[in-house]
């Protein structure tokens, strides 16, 4: 059968997820919607760019958490080496740590693994129409983070971050000196507490600092905090 005039040919896709089941799945689910060719799969994100080069498809669908290269680097050289190819990540994560780091490095669509397959395609042709294909929580994320109000002026200190702390990991340390909990810094970054404990870790083995009344101490002689005057 021949294509008809103006008829769209589908989109031709490569899946990448470390995980063989769910990689054969989204094979699978793809393979049931119309206007989605899957044309290949990956196991990881060295792999995805090769196939990338090899196959030249209009969009990767994109795992974050994979070996060797991950999601965000296999994007960034994607984005980079082909630009022909758009890329939609579809993963577990929609937490800050994740979210902004895959856009930075040029994904124009973001999805969960919760997403339905009407919902991945709507995301595919969107981002090969020049527009932006993310999830309703993922939308609504983002303005959540355009409308946040900067953390309260920490002091001189802030512009020159102490020690070598990033600044998530300042960010971090002055909702310490503030007295929130790992899980109330947790609710307040939109991040997991794992990640609250990995940036804690980190300031900690930095500063030289062994625990949380050391961290306080720290944050007021640095200036990253100022006493509360009544």
């Amino acid at each position: 059968m021949t294509e008809t005039e103006g008829e769209k040919k589908p989109a031709r896709v490569v899946v990448a997820d470390d995980q063989t089941v769910v990689r054969e799945g989204i094979v699978m689910l793809l393979g049931l919607l119309p206007g989605v060719e899957v044309v290949g799969s990956a196991g990881d994100g060295e792999e995805a760019v090769r196939l990338v080069g090899e196959l030249a498809p209009d969009v990767v669908l994109m795992d974050l958490r994979m070996p060797r290269c991950d999601g965000v680097e296999a994007t960034r050289r994607i984005r980079s080496e082909y630009p022909g190819t758009q890329v939609v990540v579809l993963t577990t994560y929609a937490d800050d740590e994740s979210l902004f780091p895959a856009l930075r490095a040029g994904a124009r669509g973001y999805l969960t693994k919760d997403a339905g397959g009407d919902e991945i395609v709507r995301a595919v042709e969107s981002v090969l129409s020049g527009d932006a294909g993310l999830s309703p929580s993922v939308q609504r994320r983002l303005l959540e983070r355009l409308s946040e109000p900067e953390l309260p002026e920490p002091g001189p200190a802030a512009v020159q971050v102490p020690d070598g702390l990033t600044a998530r990991e300042t960010e971090v340390l002055v909702l310490i000196a503030e007295g929130l909990s790992n899980q109330e810094i947790a609710r307040k970054l939109h991040v997991s507490t794992a990640t609250v404990k990995t940036h804690i870790n980190n300031l900690f083995a930095k500063t030289g600092l062994k625990d949380r009344a050391q961290a306080v101490r720290y944050a007021y002689r640095k200036g990253l905090v100022r006493p509360r005057t009544e």
